[in-house]
């Protein structure tokens, strides 16, 4: 059984240039996915609490994600960036959600496995963001999110499987891979995490 995902397209090098070039307003959209990952983690507690295979990691996974987003925070104030007052709609999200089943129980399924594509996205963009910093304290931060992201997208795979037929899961997995390729692929380049 194999949990760690191979995402099907690798981001660009104008992707990672792009953020580079202005990284104050990449640590501004970085504290705002933080905190919808904190806020997706717990809502699947909020609308799954009969889950309870999976309520202890889902809960945990909602803290982590926002100690990362005060870490960020504790980032942007240092550098006098002020949080953004809005926290604007993830077209990448947006479209991957568009392709989740509308059943209940499918779309939960699909739900995991988003959260899990996205981790792991959020996973490779931050070893490139750790591999281009030159300011050893935002490498080592990058670098332990870096691993973070990697070991989320693996926990949702394995919540999949406490409640989803192996092959099942596996081959929803490939077909959402693949649009997560396209959809990744066609965003426009910009100073963002997707």
């Amino acid at each position: 059984m194999k949990l760690r995902i191979d995402l099907d397209v690798a981001s660009s090098e104008e992707w990672i240039n792009a953020v580079m070039s202005d990284f104050d307003e990449f640590l501004k959209d970085h504290a705002n996915c933080e905190r919808k990952a904190s806020a997706m983690a717990m809502s699947f507690v909020a609308k799954y609490p009969d889950r309870t295979e999976i309520l202890d990691e889902l809960i945990e996974t909602g803290i982590e994600e926002l100690e990362h987003f005060n870490q960020v925070y504790q980032i942007m104030k240092k550098r006098g960036i002020q949080l953004p007052h809005e926290i604007g709609q993830d077209v990448y999200v947006k479209q991957l959600l568009d392709l989740c089943h509308s059943g209940k129980e499918q779309r939960f399924r699909d739900r995991l496995l988003l959260a899990s594509l996205v981790e792991t996205r959020g996973a490779e963009r931050f070893r490139m963001v750790y591999e281009a910093v030159d300011d050893p304290e935002l490498k080592d931060f990058y670098h332990g999110l870096w691993a973070s992201e990697a070991r989320h997208g693996e926990i949702f795979v394995k919540m999949a499987l406490n409640y989803f037929d192996e092959q099942v899961v596996y081959n929803r997995l490939t077909e959402m891979k693949l649009a997560e390729a396209e959809i990744i692929t066609n965003l426009p380049i910009k100073p963002a995490l997707h």
